[in-house]
Protein backbone atom coordinates (compact mmCIF):
# COMPACT_ATOMS: atom_id res chain seq x y z
CA UNK A 1 0.00 0.00 0.00
CA UNK A 2 3.05 2.65 0.72
CA UNK A 3 4.09 1.85 -1.99
CA UNK A 4 1.16 2.30 -4.05
CA UNK A 5 1.03 5.47 -2.55
CA UNK A 6 4.26 6.56 -3.31
CA UNK A 7 3.85 5.88 -7.03
CA UNK A 8 0.79 7.69 -7.11
CA UNK A 9 2.10 10.91 -5.12
CA UNK A 10 4.93 10.49 -7.72
CA UNK A 11 2.76 11.15 -10.74
CA UNK A 12 1.23 14.06 -9.10
CA UNK A 13 3.32 15.35 -8.14
CA UNK A 14 4.86 15.36 -11.89
CA UNK A 15 1.31 16.55 -13.53
CA UNK A 16 1.59 20.07 -11.06
CA UNK A 17 5.41 20.44 -11.88
CA UNK A 18 4.61 23.82 -13.60
CA UNK A 19 3.27 24.90 -9.51
CA UNK A 20 6.33 23.41 -8.25
CA UNK A 21 8.87 25.46 -10.85
CA UNK A 22 6.22 28.62 -9.71
CA UNK A 23 6.83 27.82 -6.11
CA UNK A 24 10.68 27.59 -7.16
CA UNK A 25 10.93 30.98 -8.30
CA UNK A 26 9.60 32.19 -5.18
CA UNK A 27 5.91 33.39 -7.32
CA UNK A 28 3.80 30.58 -6.12
CA UNK A 29 3.46 32.32 -2.79
CA UNK A 30 2.81 35.57 -3.94
CA UNK A 31 0.01 34.34 -6.10
CA UNK A 32 -1.43 32.46 -3.56
CA UNK A 33 -1.59 35.23 -0.97
CA UNK A 34 -3.26 37.44 -3.71
CA UNK A 35 -5.37 35.04 -4.98
CA UNK A 36 -6.56 33.28 -1.67
CA UNK A 37 -9.14 35.49 -0.27
CA UNK A 38 -10.82 35.43 -3.62
CA UNK A 39 -10.91 31.67 -3.37
CA UNK A 40 -11.95 31.77 0.17
CA UNK A 41 -14.87 33.97 -0.48
CA UNK A 42 -16.68 32.07 -2.96
CA UNK A 43 -15.34 29.11 -0.56
CA UNK A 44 -17.33 29.72 2.61
CA UNK A 45 -20.48 30.96 1.15
CA UNK A 46 -21.40 27.09 -0.75
CA UNK A 47 -19.15 26.03 3.04
CA UNK A 48 -21.90 27.93 5.30
CA UNK A 49 -25.03 26.56 3.37
CA UNK A 50 -23.87 23.57 3.99
CA UNK A 51 -22.73 23.53 7.39
CA UNK A 52 -24.72 26.47 8.81
CA UNK A 53 -27.04 24.18 11.20
CA UNK A 54 -23.79 22.34 12.56
CA UNK A 55 -21.96 26.26 12.94
CA UNK A 56 -25.28 27.20 15.05
CA UNK A 57 -25.37 24.17 16.98
CA UNK A 58 -21.64 25.16 17.85
CA UNK A 59 -21.77 28.75 18.39
CA UNK A 60 -24.87 28.20 20.62
CA UNK A 61 -23.38 28.53 23.89
CA UNK A 62 -20.86 31.58 23.56
CA UNK A 63 -22.85 33.73 25.73
CA UNK A 64 -22.42 31.05 28.31
CA UNK A 65 -18.33 32.68 28.35
CA UNK A 66 -19.34 36.32 28.93
CA UNK A 67 -16.93 37.98 31.42
CA UNK A 68 -17.60 40.33 34.05
CA UNK A 69 -18.18 43.49 31.12
CA UNK A 70 -21.60 41.75 29.73
CA UNK A 71 -19.94 41.71 26.53
CA UNK A 72 -18.61 38.39 24.88
CA UNK A 73 -14.90 39.47 23.79
CA UNK A 74 -14.12 36.90 20.97
CA UNK A 75 -10.94 36.26 19.00
CA UNK A 76 -11.08 35.22 15.84
CA UNK A 77 -7.97 33.15 14.62
CA UNK A 78 -7.77 32.87 11.02
CA UNK A 79 -10.24 34.85 10.65
CA UNK A 80 -10.10 34.61 6.78
CA UNK A 81 -13.30 36.39 5.22
CA UNK A 82 -15.25 36.65 8.49
CA UNK A 83 -17.52 33.77 7.58
CA UNK A 84 -18.23 33.60 11.02
CA UNK A 85 -19.59 36.90 11.57
CA UNK A 86 -22.71 36.18 11.57
CA UNK A 87 -23.08 33.38 13.82
CA UNK A 88 -21.94 35.51 16.59
CA UNK A 89 -24.57 37.19 19.41
CA UNK A 90 -25.24 40.62 19.40
CA UNK A 91 -22.79 43.30 20.74
CA UNK A 92 -20.12 40.69 20.73
CA UNK A 93 -16.75 42.11 20.66
CA UNK A 94 -14.57 40.59 17.50
CA UNK A 95 -10.54 40.89 17.70
CA UNK A 96 -9.52 39.01 14.13
CA UNK A 97 -6.02 37.52 13.20
CA UNK A 98 -4.50 36.18 10.20
CA UNK A 99 -1.06 36.55 8.41
CA UNK A 100 -2.33 37.55 5.04
CA UNK A 101 -2.89 41.10 5.28
CA UNK A 102 -4.86 40.86 1.79
CA UNK A 103 -7.96 39.26 3.61
CA UNK A 104 -8.57 42.98 5.04
CA UNK A 105 -10.99 44.12 2.40
CA UNK A 106 -12.87 41.33 2.72
CA UNK A 107 -13.11 41.42 6.45
CA UNK A 108 -14.15 45.04 6.02
CA UNK A 109 -17.42 43.79 4.03
CA UNK A 110 -18.16 41.32 5.93
CA UNK A 111 -18.27 43.98 8.61
CA UNK A 112 -21.06 46.06 7.04
CA UNK A 113 -23.05 43.05 6.60
CA UNK A 114 -22.83 42.05 10.11
CA UNK A 115 -23.56 45.33 12.31
CA UNK A 116 -25.18 43.47 15.17
CA UNK A 117 -21.57 43.04 16.26
CA UNK A 118 -18.73 45.37 17.50
CA UNK A 119 -15.65 45.34 15.55
CA UNK A 120 -12.45 46.04 17.51
CA UNK A 121 -9.12 45.35 15.33
CA UNK A 122 -7.76 42.74 12.04
CA UNK A 123 -4.20 41.87 13.48
CA UNK A 124 -1.78 40.48 11.11
CA UNK A 125 -0.16 37.96 12.60
CA UNK A 126 0.91 34.21 12.80
CA UNK A 127 -1.43 32.33 15.38
CA UNK A 128 1.93 30.81 16.88
CA UNK A 129 3.01 34.31 17.82
CA UNK A 130 -0.20 36.45 19.07
CA UNK A 131 1.98 38.73 21.12
CA UNK A 132 -0.24 41.65 20.29
CA UNK A 133 -3.39 40.17 22.09
CA UNK A 134 -2.31 40.43 26.42
CA UNK A 135 -2.50 37.48 28.21
CA UNK A 136 -6.35 36.37 29.39
CA UNK A 137 -7.72 38.95 27.87
CA UNK A 138 -10.21 37.14 26.13
CA UNK A 139 -13.46 34.80 26.85
CA UNK A 140 -13.50 33.19 23.39
CA UNK A 141 -11.21 31.93 20.72
CA UNK A 142 -12.65 30.75 17.86
CA UNK A 143 -10.73 28.90 14.98
CA UNK A 144 -12.32 27.35 11.59
CA UNK A 145 -10.69 25.81 8.65
CA UNK A 146 -7.18 26.75 10.04
CA UNK A 147 -5.67 24.02 12.09
CA UNK A 148 -5.00 22.52 8.54
CA UNK A 149 -3.00 24.92 7.93
CA UNK A 150 -0.94 26.15 10.63
CA UNK A 151 2.97 24.97 11.43
CA UNK A 152 2.35 24.27 14.62
CA UNK A 153 -0.64 23.24 16.03
CA UNK A 154 0.73 22.81 19.67
CA UNK A 155 2.32 26.08 19.96
CA UNK A 156 -1.03 27.95 17.96
CA UNK A 157 -3.00 25.92 21.40
CA UNK A 158 -0.85 27.70 24.01
CA UNK A 159 -0.96 30.52 22.56
CA UNK A 160 -4.86 30.31 22.54
CA UNK A 161 -4.42 29.33 26.13
CA UNK A 162 -2.46 32.16 26.82
CA UNK A 163 -4.72 34.73 25.52
CA UNK A 164 -8.23 33.23 27.26
CA UNK A 165 -8.86 34.38 30.82
CA UNK A 166 -9.17 31.46 33.00
CA UNK A 167 -12.54 29.46 31.96
CA UNK A 168 -12.55 30.89 28.08
CA UNK A 169 -13.13 28.49 25.97
CA UNK A 170 -11.91 27.43 22.27
CA UNK A 171 -13.92 26.86 19.60
CA UNK A 172 -13.04 24.92 16.56
CA UNK A 173 -14.44 23.34 13.23
CA UNK A 174 -12.05 21.64 11.22
CA UNK A 175 -11.51 18.90 8.83
CA UNK A 176 -9.12 15.93 9.40
CA UNK A 177 -7.98 13.00 8.53
CA UNK A 178 -10.47 10.13 7.40
CA UNK A 179 -10.51 6.94 9.19
CA UNK A 180 -7.30 4.25 8.29
CA UNK A 181 -7.24 1.96 5.66
CA UNK A 182 -10.22 3.54 4.02
CA UNK A 183 -10.13 4.83 0.72
CA UNK A 184 -10.58 8.40 1.70
CA UNK A 185 -7.59 7.95 3.79
CA UNK A 186 -5.91 6.19 1.15
CA UNK A 187 -6.33 9.21 -1.69
CA UNK A 188 -5.80 11.88 1.11
CA UNK A 189 -2.70 10.65 1.24
CA UNK A 190 -1.97 10.33 -2.62
CA UNK A 191 -2.50 14.11 -2.77
CA UNK A 192 -1.76 15.64 0.56
CA UNK A 193 1.91 17.02 -1.31
CA UNK A 194 0.29 19.21 -4.26
CA UNK A 195 -3.23 19.58 -1.85
CA UNK A 196 -0.83 21.04 0.31
CA UNK A 197 0.59 23.93 -2.27
CA UNK A 198 -2.09 24.60 -4.23
CA UNK A 199 -4.32 25.46 -1.19
CA UNK A 200 -1.96 27.44 0.87
CA UNK A 201 -0.72 25.06 3.24
CA UNK A 202 -3.75 23.41 3.86
CA UNK A 203 -2.77 19.41 4.82
CA UNK A 204 -5.73 16.75 4.48
CA UNK A 205 -3.92 14.28 6.63
CA UNK A 206 -3.82 15.65 10.35
CA UNK A 207 -5.05 14.14 13.19
CA UNK A 208 -5.91 17.64 14.86
CA UNK A 209 -7.87 16.06 17.72
CA UNK A 210 -5.03 14.18 19.44
CA UNK A 211 -3.67 17.84 19.73
CA UNK A 212 -6.38 19.05 20.60
CA UNK A 213 -6.55 16.09 23.73
CA UNK A 214 -3.06 16.59 24.66
CA UNK A 215 -3.67 20.70 25.06
CA UNK A 216 -4.00 22.26 28.51
CA UNK A 217 -7.90 22.67 28.66
CA UNK A 218 -9.90 21.44 31.33
CA UNK A 219 -12.51 20.49 29.44
CA UNK A 220 -13.25 19.45 25.96
CA UNK A 221 -16.34 18.82 24.08
CA UNK A 222 -15.28 17.27 20.86
CA UNK A 223 -17.54 15.36 17.94
CA UNK A 224 -16.47 13.81 14.68
CA UNK A 225 -18.85 14.21 11.82
CA UNK A 226 -18.92 13.54 8.21
CA UNK A 227 -19.54 17.06 7.04
CA UNK A 228 -22.18 16.97 3.63
CA UNK A 229 -19.56 18.87 1.36
CA UNK A 230 -19.23 17.71 -2.42
CA UNK A 231 -15.40 16.88 -1.94
CA UNK A 232 -14.63 13.72 -0.13
CA UNK A 233 -11.58 14.59 0.80
CA UNK A 234 -12.32 17.10 3.50
CA UNK A 235 -15.39 15.46 4.43
CA UNK A 236 -14.00 13.98 8.13
CA UNK A 237 -14.41 16.97 10.61
CA UNK A 238 -13.99 17.76 13.93
CA UNK A 239 -15.74 20.16 15.79
CA UNK A 240 -16.50 21.10 19.54
CA UNK A 241 -15.34 23.54 22.32
CA UNK A 242 -12.42 23.48 24.98
CA UNK A 243 -12.55 25.06 27.93
CA UNK A 244 -9.52 26.95 30.07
Amino acid sequence: MAFTIFILRLAVCILALPVYLLDFLGLWNWICKKGFPYFLARFTVIYNEKMASKKRELFSNLQEFEGPSGKLSLLELGCGTGANFTFYPPECRVTCIDPNPNFEKFLIKSIAENRHLQFERFVVAAGEDMRQVADGSMDVVVCTLVLCSVRNQEQILQEVWRVLRPGGAFYFMEHVAAKPSTWNNFWQQVLDPVWFLLFDGCTLTRETWKALEQARFSKLKLQHLQAPLSWELVRPHIYGYAVK
